[in-house]
């Protein structure tokens, strides 16, 4: 009968073991929902629901849905200590990290124009 992958990853010298736990940790970290994330990150939702300033239903809303706004994304990956950055992959080039576009898109960047100062009107008495 056919030994289990616990069984041989036993046998394997310790620094062989560390080696391949440490590219399984990576190829886990390569893909992950906001949910896997944030339990990665061991915060819970009422946690993330706090530092966002949103009730705890609206983490799970986030975690559910398929298309946040990249504000939102932004906003939920900052307050767990991240970063989040845009890539562009295409198959005939190396991948592009899009800056424009996060900074065009970041609220602290995000620049509110100043509307002139309304002067009232006056009538001319004659």
């Amino acid at each position: 009968m056919g030994k289990t992958l616990k069984d041989r990853l036993r046998k394997l010298p310790a620094a062989r073991r560390a080696k391949i736990e440490a590219r399984a940790g990576e190829l886990l970290a390569e893909e992950m929902s906001l949910k896997d994330l944030r339990k990665a990150r061991q915060m819970t939702q009422q946690r993330m629901a706090e530092l966002l300033g949103i009730g705890q239903e609206g983490i799970s809303r986030i975690e559910k849905r398929s298309d946040l706004l990249i504000s939102t994304l932004r906003s939920y990956v900052a307050r767990m200590g991240g970063e989040l950055e845009l890539v562009a992959r295409f198959p005939d080039r190396p991948p592009v990290l899009l800056q424009d576009f996060a900074e065009l898109s970041s609220p602290e960047t995000r620049v509110r124009k100043k509307k002139p100062a309304r002067t009232p009107l006056r009538h001319a008495h004659t």
